[in-house]
């Protein structure tokens, strides 16, 4: 796993020293015994407190954003992921490097959370014309 810099800055404030267990923990203890109970991996040796679930690290994630959103709504973890697609597509990320990055299978499951615009075919366009002028220095 590659982590940008300011995620990686985080990670020492998230682990605190511990040395086994997940990395995000839920609200509660998880349950000891019964079929809800989680595998012990999944438990941290420490707080005895479980893995975070996608639904609850989506609901906190929503919550938070609420307001930035526009709309109101929240964003969703799929959303935060394709957007940072995105940016990276707009910074000049070639497909084979987006691909690699979001771990999509076939380029053309990724071309549907990338979505350029205008502004970049025309870029793209004007930088690779073999009869545009070429600037005096």
């Amino acid at each position: 796993m590659h982590w940008a810099t300011a995620t990686a800055r985080l990670l020492p404030r998230l682990l605190k020293g511990r040395q086994a267990g997940p990395v995000f923990l839920a609200d509660r203890r998880a349950p000891a015994s019964g079929r809800r109970a989680p595998a012990a991996a999944d438990i941290c040796p420490v707080t005895g407190r479980g893995r975070l679930s996608y639904p609850r690290a989506e609901y906190l994630f929503k919550t938070a954003s609420a307001e930035l959103d526009p709309h109101g709504d929240g964003w969703t973890l799929h959303q935060l992921r394709h957007s940072a697609l995105q940016h990276l597509a707009q910074a000049g990320r070639t497909a084979p490097e987006l691909q690699a990055k979001s771990r999509h299978q076939h380029l053309s499951s990724l071309g549907r959370y990338v979505r350029l615009g205008e502004e970049t075919s025309a870029r793209i366009t004007a930088e690779h014309d073999p009869a545009a002028r070429r600037r005096t220095r």
